[in-house]
């Protein structure tokens, strides 16, 4: 039998959400920037061990600067969460641990992946020490345009989910 899972994938505007969910389903990367309005799904079937599959049905909600504002409707049902930023935009994770606190106070105890994109336009070091500075902790950096971590990242969060 095969199980359901909703991911909601989160952050600000052009964060890479929709790129790394692309990257993900489909190994494809594309330069062209097309904004999500609402919410968009998509869904594939991962194997989380020989013979037991989870069909993840990835929301990709279009991005907020205010996370209060996200429709309530939207994240009914979901059983984990993807927050992404912008290791590039320091607009997009000074504000993390607020982002975060929100996102928890509308989905409490969920499994919840924090996760810096963009990651390949950095170099390593000085991406740590901005990540030690403003005090993030994050559960992946990814590159959605080279594919790093992406397929680790979601695989992760389906066996926090088995």
């Amino acid at each position: 039998m095969q199980v359901s899972k909703k991911i909601v994938v989160l952050g600000h505007f052009g964060v890479g959400k929709t790129s790394l969910i692309r990257r993900f389903v489909e190994d494809s990367f594309s330069d062209n920037y097309k904004v999500s309005i609402g919410v968009h799904i998509t869904k594939k079937v991962v194997e989380i061990s020989v013979g037991h599959e989870i069909s993840l049905i990835l929301w990709d909600l279009e991005g907020t600067d205010d996370l209060k504002t996200i429709r309530d409707a939207y994240l009914l049902g979901t059983h984990g969460v993807v927050f992404v930023f912008d290791v590039t935009r320091p607009s997009t994770f000074q504000g993390l641990n607020t982002d975060l606190e929100i996102v928890k106070s509308k989905m409490p105890s969920l499994p919840l992946l924090v996760v810096g994109n963009k990651a390949d336009l950095v170099v390593k070091k000085d991406l740590e020490e901005v990540l030690s500075k403003n005090a993030i902790a994050t559960d992946f950096l990814t590159s959605a345009k080279t594919g790093d971590a992406v397929n680790d990242m979601f695989l992760k969060l389906a066996k926090l989910l088995d």
